[in-house]
C-alpha cells in the first residue's frame, strides 16, 4: 500500500502537483503518467488530463486557485509557471531528478512490483541520460524478481537502445517472450500489451539484421495478439513481398 502511495506520489510531483484527490475526476489518471510514457504499462487513462478540475463554481473558488497548483505542466517540460529560466541554469533533468526519490522507495517498500523498476529506469536512462544507473536499477529488480519479463523487456531496450548492443538485446527480448509464454498465454485476461512490445521489438530486429524469416514468424505472433491485426497484417505482406524481391535473380528482374 505505502509502495504504491509513494509511486503515485512521484507522478503527482511529475506533475508539479496538479493532480486529482479522491473527490476529482481521475479518469485521466487511472494509469500513473510516468508509467505511459515509458511504455512500461498498458494505459488505461480517458478524457482530458488538464481540465479535472472543471470550471471554477464562483469568484471565491477563481481566487483559491491561485494559492495551489491549478495548471497543468511535466516536470521535464518546464515544471510549474515561472521554473523554466531555473531549469536552463540547472541543467537538464534537474527537475525529473526530483522524482526519483519517491520511485527508489517504492521499490524498497515493495521489490516485487515490477513497475517501479520500469518505470524509474526509462526516466534514468532516457531523461537524465544516466543509462549505466538504470541498467544496475533493473538488474537490481531481477535479483528480486528473476522471472520478470517485464524487466528482461525493459534490459533489452536499454542494449537496443543505448548500447547498440542487438545479440543482447534479442537474448534478453527471447527470455522476457519465453517467461511471458509461461505465465501469461494461457490466462484469459493475458498481458497482450508487454507480449506485443517484446514481439515487435523483435521482429524490428530482426528485420535490421536482414532475417526475415525469424521476423516474419515474430509478427505472426505479434498478429495473434496484437489489438490492430490488420496493422501488423500489412507489415507481414510488405516484408513478403521484399523477402520475394530478393529472392529473385537480377537477370529475372
Amino acid at each position: 500500500m505505502f509502495a504504491q502511495h509513494f509511486f503515485v506520489k512521484a507522478d503527482a510531483y511529475f506533475h508539479s502537483g496538479y493532480y486529482p484527490t479522491v473527490f476529482d475526476n481521475r479518469e485521466a489518471f487511472q494509469t500513473p503518467h510516468m508509467a505511459a510514457d515509458s511504455g512500461a504499462m498498458d494505459e488505461h487513462n480517458q478524457g482530458d488530463e488538464t481540465g479535472f478540475l472543471g470550471k471554477p463554481r464562483d469568484w471565491i473558488d477563481r481566487l483559491s486557485r491561485r494559492l495551489y497548483p491549478s495548471v497543468h505542466t511535466h516536470l521535464d517540460q518546464g515544471g510549474a509557471p515561472g521554473r523554466t529560466e531555473e531549469l536552463k541554469d540547472l541543467g537538464e533533468g534537474s527537475e525529473v531528478r526530483e522524482i526519483l526519490p519517491w520511485l527508489r522507495l517504492s521499490a524498497e517498500l515493495d521489490p516485487q512490483r515490477v513497475e517501479t523498476y520500469t518505470v524509474t529506469a526509462y526516466w534514468l536512462r532516457q531523461r537524465m541520460g544516466k543509462v549505466d544507473e538504470a541498467e544496475e536499477f533493473l538488474r537490481e529488480g531481477l535479483r528480486a524478481n528473476p522471472n520478470s519479463y517485464e524487466i528482461l523487456y525493459e534490459l533489452g531496450r536499454v542494449c537496443d537502445e543505448n548500447r547498440h548492443d542487438p545479440l543482447r538485446a534479442r537474448n534478453l527480448w527471447e527470455a522476457a517472450l519465453r517467461q511471458w509464454q509461461k505465465q501469461q498465454a494461457d490466462k484469459p485476461d493475458a498481458d497482450k500489451f508487454l507480449a506485443t512490445e517484446i514481439l515487435a521489438h523483435l521482429a524490428t530486429l530482426e528485420k535490421k539484421q536482414g532475417d526475415f524469416e525469424p521476423a516474419l514468424a515474430h509478427m505472426e505472433l505479434w498478429k495473434k495478439y496484437s489489438p490492430k491485426p490488420g496493422e501488423v497484417e500489412k507489415r507481414i505482406e510488405e516484408l513478403q513481398m521484399e523477402l520475394r524481391a530478393a529472392s529473385v535473380p537480377r537477370a529475372a528482374r
